[in-house]
Order: C-alpha cells, then sequence, then structure tokens
C-alpha cells in the first residue's frame, strides 16, 4: 500500500519541471540522460532527493495522471510527496502507481549527478564522500565541476580527496596531456590509498612508454603503504580484541585469584548481563522511543546488580560448600551454566536478540588508511575505565582492603577479625557484576543469544593464567598480549591455526613461568 498522511508539504518548486520529471520514466535512454543532467543542473532545492530516490528505486508514477512521486518507508508502510509541490493526495495501492526502473547506464549517469549535487551540501561528510564517488569513477567530463568545488572548499579532508579525484580524471583520460597525467600520477601515488591504486590500474597506456613505468612505480609505492597501514590495522583489531577479553576477565580474575574457584559459570554471567541490556532497552523503548538512545547508560548499573545478586545467590547456595576443592567447583560450576542457558532459553528463546546500538556509537572515523569503529573504540575506553575503577576498590576502600587481606593470607586475615566468608561472597558477588557490565558492552558487538558466554570463557581463562592469577594489572598485560598476537597471527595462519598457536605458547610458558607473568605475593600465594 502507497498511501500518503506523514509527509510535509513543500514549497512550490520553479527550478523542476514535469517534463523532466515525466521523461525520467521514457524507455529512450538518451531521453533519460538528457533529464537526469537538466535536473542536476535546475537548481532545485529537491533536486537532490529525486535523483537519489530513482536511484535506490523510490521513484513512482502514478498511473492516473502520470504525476511522478518520490515515495518513502515510514512504519512498514510507504509515504509518498509530489516533488514539485509537496502536497499529499489520497492513499494509493500498490496497482494504482508503477515503479520508475533504471539501467546500469542510467545508474552511472546518476552516480555523477548525484556526486555533483552533494559537493554544494553544507555537510562536510556528504561533500566528502561526493569526492570519494569522483575518485571511484573518474570521469573526465567533470573536472570542471571539481574545479570548481576546490576554489571554495574550506574543509582540509574534502580538499584533499577533491585533490585525488582531479587527479583520477586527468589520469584516466587518454586525451589529457602527457606531462598532465604524469603529473596526476604522482598525485596518485602520494595519496596513497585503495581508491588510487584502482584508479592507476585502470588507466589506458601505452605498454612499455615512459607513463606506463611511472604508473608501475606509483603502484609499488601504493602498495607498500597499504601494507604498512595494514599492520596498523591489525594492531588496531589486536588492541579492540584484547579490550574485549580484558572486560572478559576482569571479574573472573578478582574470583579466581581471591577464592581459587575455577567458575565456568563466569561467561553466563557475561550472558546474562547482554540479556539484562536486551530487557531495558525494551522497557525503555516502550515507554518512550528517545530514551533508547540512553538504554546503555541506565542498562550498566543494572546489569551490574543482576548478575551480582545471581553470582551471590550461587556462592551462598553452592560454592561455599566445595571451597578447597577445585575440581568439584570445576563441575558444579559447569553445571550451573547449563542450567542458566536453559533458562535464558526458556524465557528468550534460542534464537538471538537483537540490542539496538544508539547513534552516539554508531559510524566509524578514518585515522590515515583506516577504520576505527566508534563502538569498539568506546569498549576500548569502558575496558580501561573498568580496570582503573576496580584498581581503586581494592587499593582505596574497606572491602578491597579486606579482599587484598584475604587473597595474601585466609588464616591470617581471619585471626585480625576478617569475616573471610562475608569477603568471599562479597568478591564472587563483585566479579559476576563485573561480568554483567561486560555483557553490556559485549552486546554491541556480539549475537545476544544463550551461548553468547561461551565464546570467551577459555579465552579468559588463559588471560588470567598467562597474566597472573587474581593480578589486575597481569590481566591487562595478558588481554592486550593475546589479542594483539591473535589479529597479527590469524591473516597468515588463519583463525583456527592461531588459536591452537597460542595455546601451545601458553602451554609451553606456564611450564617456566607456573605463576603468569606477574604472580601474587604473600604466604597463600606461594
Amino acid at each position: 500500500m502507497l498511501c500518503g498522511g506523514a509527509a510535509t508539504a513543500a514549497v512550490p518548486d520553479a527550478g523542476l519541471t514535469s517534463e523532466q520529471l515525466e521523461q525520467l520514466g521514457e524507455r529512450n535512454l538518451r531521453v533519460v540522460e538528457t533529464a537526469v543532467a537538466d535536473i542536476a543542473a535546475s537548481g532545485s532545492p529537491v533536486a537532490l532527493e529525486v535523483l537519489q530516490a530513482l536511484q535506490d528505486g523510490r521513484l513512482y508514477r502514478r498511473q492516473a495522471d502520470g504525476v511522478t512521486l518520490v515515495a518513502t518507508r515510514v512504519g512498514g508502510v510507504l509515504v509518498y510527496s509530489d516533488p514539485l509541490i509537496g502536497t499529499l493526495g489520497e492513499p494509493l495501492a500498490d496497482a494504482d502507481v508503477t515503479l520508475i526502473r533504471v539501467s546500469n547506464r542510467i545508474r552511472r549517469a546518476l552516480s555523477a549527478a548525484i556526486a555533483s549535487l552533494s559537493l554544494d551540501s553544507e555537510d562536510p561528510a556528504v561533500r566528502l564522500a561526493a569526492a570519494r564517488q569522483f575518485i571511484d569513477s573518474p570521469d573526465s567530463d567533470l573536472l570542471e565541476a571539481i574545479e570548481t568545488a576546490l576554489v571554495d572548499e574550506p574543509d582540509g579532508r574534502v580538499r584533499n580527496e577533491l585533490e585525488v579525484a582531479r587527479a583520477a580524471a586527468i589520469a584516466s583520460d587518454p586525451g589529457q596531456s602527457e606531462e598532465a597525467r604524469r603529473e596526476a600520477v604522482d598525485r596518485l601515488a602520494e595519496a596513497g590509498s585503495s581508491r588510487a591504486r584502482r584508479v592507476l590500474l585502470g588507466m589506458f597506456i601505452e605498454e612499455g612508454s615512459e607513463l606506463d613505468a611511472r604508473r608501475d612505480a606509483a603502484v609499488e609505492v601504493i602498495d607498500r603503504n597499504l601494507a604498512r597501514w595494514q599492520q596498523i590495522q591489525n594492531l588496531w583489531h589486536g588492541v579492540s580484541l584484547g579490550s574485549v577479553l580484558l572486560l572478559a576477565a576482569m571479574g573472573l580474575a578478582i574470583t579466581f585469584g581471591v577464592m581459587g574457584v575455577i567458575n565456568m559459570a563466569h561467561g553466563e554471567m557475561i550472558m546474562i548481563g547482554a540479556y539484562t541490556t536486551f530487557v531495558v532497552q525494551g522497557i525503555l523503548r516502550g515507554i518512550s522511543p528517545a530514551l533508547a538512545e540512553v538504554s546503555l547508560l541506565i542498562a550498566l548499573p543494572v546489569a551490574f546488580l543482576v548478575a551480582g545478586l545471581i553470582g551471590v545467590f550461587i556462592e551462598r547456595t553452592v560454592i561455599r560448600r566445595l571451597y578447597s576443592r577445585p575440581l568439584e567447583t570445576l563441575l558444579a560450576t559447569w553445571g550451573i551454566s547449563l542450567i542458566l542457558q536453559q533458562l535464558v532459553r526458556t524465557f528468550f528463546g534460542a534464537s538471538n536478540q537483537r540490542v539496538e546500538t544508539p547513534s552516539w556509537l554508531s559510524g566509524s572515523m578514518e585515522f590515515g588508511q583506516i577504520m576505527i569503529t566508534y563502538n569498539r573504540l568506546a569498549i576500548l575506553i569502558f575496558a580501561l575505565v573498568m580496570l582503573a575503577a576496580v584498581i581503586l576498590l581494592l587499593k582505596k576502600t574497606p572491602l578491597g582492603l579486606h579482599i587484598r587481606a584475604v587473597t595474601q593470607n585466609r588464616k591470617m586475615a581471619e585471626s585480625m577479625g576478617i569475616r573471610s566468608d562475608r569477603v568471599d561472597m562479597l568478591t564472587f558477588g563483585l566479579g559476576s557484576g563485573i561480568a554483567g557490565v561486560a555483557g553490556v558492552a559485549l552486546s554491541q558487538i556480539a549475537n545476544v543469544s544463550p551461548n553468547l558466554g561461551q565464546g570467551y570463557i577459555i579465552d579468559s581463562f588463559m588471560v588470567i593464567v598467562f597474566g597472573g592469577v587474581g593480578n589486575l594489572f597481569g590481566t591487562l598485560v595478558g588481554a592486550m598480549t593475546l589479542g594483539i598476537t591473535t589479529q597479527l597471527v590469524e591473516p597468515t595462519l588463519g583463525a583456527v591455526a592461531a588459536k591452537v598457536l597460542i595455546l601451545v605458547f601458553i602451554i609451553i610458558f606456564i611450564q617456566f613461568r607456573p605463576r603468569g607473568l606477574f604472580p601474587q605475593k604473600g604466604r597463600a600465594a606461594e
């Protein structure tokens, strides 16, 4: 159903004519190309909207009178408007309209026209995308538009891309002078991007000529530059993976280090945090859609409390009866993990649940030739903040003092009046709460499913064994070391071989350093 009712009426547009809109639906491709060019040159404020609608398959023709309509989907329904006057008519059935289709030839003309119009946008991001469109589809006919835009472009990044686009248009045009094409090749080599490389490889050059040799040299320069940036990209991916491992292992480092409990249900605490985020987001969206933007911030303390209370319940009912019996705690917590997974399947189903990413965490930024997504960057910052907060808690609070005392010498701490059983309960709750907070962060990059925690439990144990049981600084070093190593090795050996290699390395490492890089101090640790 194609209907109206949600669009806003527009001011009558004198720059665009009904004849131009009608020509967009003609079968003669030359007529359509002419119409696209005329609309782009009309100066109409809705010209870009019309051409984008045609490119996206959202331009319709009303069969009753041939009026061209722009359609947008709102709430599962197509809402239409007249691009000339903006007024809405009665709702239309699907049979009352015909979609205006375009061929590949027209798509190329549309891409160039849309990019040209986008150069006039007030948004630098739109102008940047248009400049890159010119690089991807170099056309000497657009040189005048590029050079005109260069004169008044205030943004440095956009200006740089426009200069590369100008070089791409010149280099790709055999009709340009030899000197101009050589200068263009040098500028593309200086850009050093994969886009510039594609332009160079697509140039029509006489084989064996000086320009051909210059082009080959430029491609080699770009290949070396891209190889360096790829290593930096892999390094960033390693740091990103390390921050995820740090979040996942931080709570386990506390419980394992203080209590000596091999908690195989730690991954399920992460899963509970992720499902708490899903529930909180659903409740807030039901109250007001605007609250979804802050749902993650609200979910953080809620997930900490939910996972922490479940951890306290598990410690009081099961774990406290199994201290000094590590094999039994391993089997008991493994059984608890299966129970928690089944409970989640019962209440939420076995399929993945979708947690929306707020707008302030969506998108990415460029740094040279690498991409850094905002959600990964936020997780890295959040992991470091969480690590600092836990260190402050252990160093500057009475609870932290008691935890450190019990860690170093349990019997001596008890003789000083510290209730070790209460410390154990709070420590297990703290570790579980931190795991729940980790689940909130991981819900932004992983599927929220009953098996979410299973993907992190083994890696978490490897991190704390490598870094040193109970040592948070060792957990940081271990997480970053394993994350970076994994990402640097995977491109060469593959994911499975890289995991096996790291596991073998840790097995060999603990033969020489069984207490990890940064072992605990104290009589109990010895």
